[in-house]
């Protein structure tokens, strides 16, 4: 006789012979750690399938006109999502994508109580089975939901078929590449109605926390394109600046992150945008570094960037005026800081370091007094 927990108790015994003889993960050969990791990747989603099961039912058990009956509220929480989180730890969000799945992929009943099968079959069996995760199951159904009316029942059970082939062994980043690109392939006609909406969407925001100034962007892909390849151009060359010559054991070897070499890619893209010769379209944008004139010619203090409030290093001030073509700027002794003491001094970055006139355009550009 069967049962709902085989597929969870296989998993198991498969993690288990991956195991051997092990005391702990460091007694782990490296074919044993591979193959150890494929068998934990099975039990995680088989439970995920078990769990968005129950998931569903105590969902059904805690439905809103139950009232005081609810499930969840007998427990002393507002509702099924809630619970499951509390007891997996994870986030509200997590849980209801958990029992959405369950639900979407639960056998159906008409009015008249008769059983029908799921609303998809497919997934519903890969989920059980353990080949696709609770993560991948909910961007498939999303997906076969948003399209159904479009391009109709038959080649909807056509898509799920195709996608469940293909999303074993896929992350959910894979995953959600293959929905894209077969959303395309489907409704050709809607690609450009996506476009607007994702351009649309488009956003781009910076503000300041613990010293640091945080950018988020969120672009449509035409326009992200380009941006992509610009970073990764500037990290690939770094890279191969690496193999060409620069012994990665050596005390002064560059141990950036790649995360890191993208910023600095960004803040290159910035800098280089600033020192162009036509700069029309940042309408005469500088960079203003300000600092007493004793402090920059000591060394000591520290200077403030416009726009930015975290203070920065007078070494930090020397160098961004030998590296960036600035232009020393003597405010003179009436324009002081707020202690009134000593000269002030604003190194400016022009827009044009190169051009003749570069001096009277940094300092007719359109910023407050400090």
């Amino acid at each position: 006789m069967t049962s709902t927990l085989d597929p969870l108790l296989e998993a198991t015994r498969v993690l288990q012979d991956a195991w051997g003889a092990a005391r702990t993960s460091a007694d782990l050969s490296r074919a044993q750690m591979l193959a150890v990791n494929d068998a934990l990747g099975l039990v995680k989603r088989v439970s995920e399938g078990l769990h968005s099961e129950v998931g569903s039912r105590i969902s059904y058990e805690s439905r809103a006109e139950l009232g005081p009956q609810s499930l969840a509220k007998q427990q002393g929480f507002r509702n099924a999502a809630q619970l499951i989180a509390t007891t997996t730890g994870a986030s509200t969000g997590e849980a209801a994508r958990l029992v959405k799945v369950g639900e979407a992929i639960a056998p159906q009943t008409n009015l008249l109580g008769e059983a029908r099968p799921s609303r998809f079959p497919l997934v519903q069996a890969a989920v059980h089975d353990g080949r696709l995760s609770a993560a991948s199951a909910i961007a498939i159904i999303t997906f076969l939901e948003k399209i159904r009316l479009a391009i109709g029942a038959t080649r909807v059970a056509d898509a799920e078929r195709t996608l469940i082939e293909r999303a074993p062994g896929l992350s959910h980043d894979g995953v959600r590449t293959m929905i894209t690109r077969l959303e395309a392939q489907l409704d050709p006609d809607g690609v450009a109605p996506r476009e607007d909406e994702l351009r649309a969407r488009a956003s781009l925001s910076m503000f300041e926390r613990d010293g640091m100034l945080h950018i988020n962007a969120t672009l449509d892909p035409a326009r992200g394109a380009p941006v992509k390849a610009a970073i990764q151009g500037f990290v690939s060359a770094e890279f191969a600046a690496k193999r060409d010559g620069r012994d990665p054991s050596a005390p002064e070897a560059d141990r950036r992150s790649v995360a890191a070499i993208q910023a600095d890619a960004l803040v290159h893209l910035a800098e280089h945008a600033l020192t162009c010769e036509s700069t029309s379209s940042l309408n005469g944008a500088s960079v203003v570094v300000r600092i007493g004139l004793d402090d920059l010619r000591n060394g000591t203090g520290h200077g403030l960037i416009d726009g930015i409030e975290q203070p920065v290093s007078a070494t930090t001030v020397r160098r961004m005026a030998a590296g960036g073509g600035v232009i020393p700027w003597c405010a003179g002794r009436r324009a002081r800081s707020s202690t009134g003491a000593g000269d002030s001094v604003s190194s400016v970055r022009p827009s044009d370091s190169r051009s003749p006139n570069a001096t009277a355009g940094a300092r007719s550009a359109d910023y407050p007094p400090g």
